[in-house]
């Protein structure tokens, strides 16, 4: 098989490239601008482009289909050659399926907790011994790869991303994959460029509902009135399996769940950890998986990255990163840092860094989420909002828009680290949550000093 990838340095995109050849595939790629990691990956695996920028040259009748980015525009040339031609042109989530549509599709969506979710029940599946093809949104301790496919398996597990699928396909990706078994963690409004309103939102997981193969289970979080009432509406003949936060006991050293065979200490903290690992055992279950095979596993799941990943700790100061930039996810990453932590004073300190959390009309939804930090602040870049196109917003709006605890808020990232740089930590804990990386910083550096 050959395919070419048009604009093959996107994150989803370049593990696909690297998880094809694997499997034998000839693979070419182009882009127009390709940053790290995925620059030195496809560069590792023999896959980066001669020359940077399209060459509608490189689409040839040979080519036995086109895997077509986000990225990548309308008016991409080698996307105007591959329609010329006639070659096939996939999305990357439906060139997943074409990959795994004699299998047993598991797909875990929802507005937060969905790589984690993924990764745990990866997680499990691993530490059983059974082999799966796989496709999730973080680098997982275990997994070379983000993207997994094989001949030999017969499941697949796939992180069900909400957003769209391509230039020429508006769809969200989770539409695609036509799961026999789909999980939705909750629902809260995010992607406004794409969903401008919340009900234009909410149909997406409707939609994802009806999209699932005949005598599909649906497994879902009760505890989100939204979802509940959207799962009890809905006319699907699929099965319908709730799930809850699972019990659990907390104490200086840590968190412990409460099984039928006693407490059983975990590495991860948080409510929201505690509804994910509830979901995933739903979900394990349906797969063959024992519970007592499921706690065994669960035991030694440390976290995915960028999800409340410890970067620096002295025994009096602990630092840590979390992708967390929606309201929902700031909200419960907060909370996850204050009830693991009730004596430490936190310092939480969130960049405003997407298209949804800089527009004006969607600032208002942070209101109250920063609520347990002893220490709220924000950062947004000014630049950022230009590049976005987006209608200037200033640091007072900003600070309003957050309620109380009102924020304080930088915009300038040198200000931001040297004002971190001159706290007091000791007895604190500083929480770091962005999509991007605060204009430059060095987070790693930046947590190494502070805890240091």
């Amino acid at each position: 098989m050959r395919i070419h990838f048009i604009a093959i340095g996107g994150s989803a995109m370049h593990n696909l490239a690297i998880a094809l050849k694997g499997k034998g595939y000839q693979i070419t790629g182009s882009d127009d601008e390709i940053f790290e990691p995925s620059l030195s990956r496809l560069a590792q695996h023999g896959l980066l482009p001669d020359t940077i920028g399209w060459n509608p040259d490189r689409i040839t009748s040979n080519l036995d289909a086109v895997v077509l980015g986000m990225h990548a525009r309308l008016d991409n040339p080698e996307l105007i050659r591959a329609k010329e031609l006639g070659v096939k042109i996939y999305s990357y989530p439906e060139y997943l399926y074409e990959q795994t549509k004699d299998k047993t599709r598991v797909v875990i969506g929802g507005s937060h907790g969905k790589t984690t979710i993924t990764s745990m029940v990866m997680h499990v599946l691993k530490h059983n011994g059974i082999d799966f093809d796989y496709m999730v949104g973080a680098q997982l301790e275990g997994f070379e790869n983000m993207v997994s496919l094989s001949s030999d398996t017969r499941i697949a597990v796939f992180e069900g991303d909400e957003y769209l699928t391509s230039p020429i396909d508006r769809r969200p990706k989770f539409h695609l994959y036509r799961p026999h078994i789909g999980l939705i963690s909750g629902i809260a409004w995010d992607h406004i460029n794409a969903f401008p309103t919340y009900p234009i939102y909410l149909e997406q997981f409707s939609t994802f509902i009806n999209t699932f193969e005949s005598n599909g289970t649906l497994v879902f979080c009760e505890s989100d009135p939204e979802l509940d009432k959207l799962v009890a509406e809905h006319k699907s003949p699929v099965a319908k399996v709730g799930y809850k936060a699972h019990d659990a006991l907390y104490s200086h050293s840590g968190v412990s769940l409460v099984t039928p065979e006693g407490e059983l200490p975990i590495k991860v903290f948080g409510e929201h950890n505690l509804m994910n690992i509830s979901g995933a055992m739903e979900v394990c279950l349906r797969l063959g998986i024992s519970a007592p095979s499921f706690y065994s596993a669960i035991a030694t799941f440390e976290g995915a990255a960028r999800r409340l990943q410890l970067l620096a700790d002295n025994g009096k100061t602990r630092v840590y990163f979390d992708f967390a930039h929606s309201p929902s996810k700031v909200a419960a990453t907060v909370m996850a840092m204050k009830q693991a932590f009730p004596n430490r004073e936190l310092v939480a300190c969130l960049e405003l860094h997407t298209f949804s959390s800089l527009n004006k009309d969607f600032l208002p939804l942070y209101s109250g989420k920063l609520k347990g930090a002893d220490v709220p602040i924000v950062f947004f870049d000014p630049h950022t909002i230009e590049h976005k196109k987006l209608p200037p917003v200033g640091p007072a709006e900003v600070q309003n828009c957050f309620g109380n605890p009102q924020p304080a808020v930088f915009t300038n990232s040198m200000e931001l680290t040297s004002f971190l740089r001159q706290q007091q930590w000791e007895g604190k804990n500083l929480l770091i949550m962005t999509s991007g990386n605060f204009s430059g910083v060095d987070i790693k550096q930046l947590a190494a000093e502070i805890a240091g």
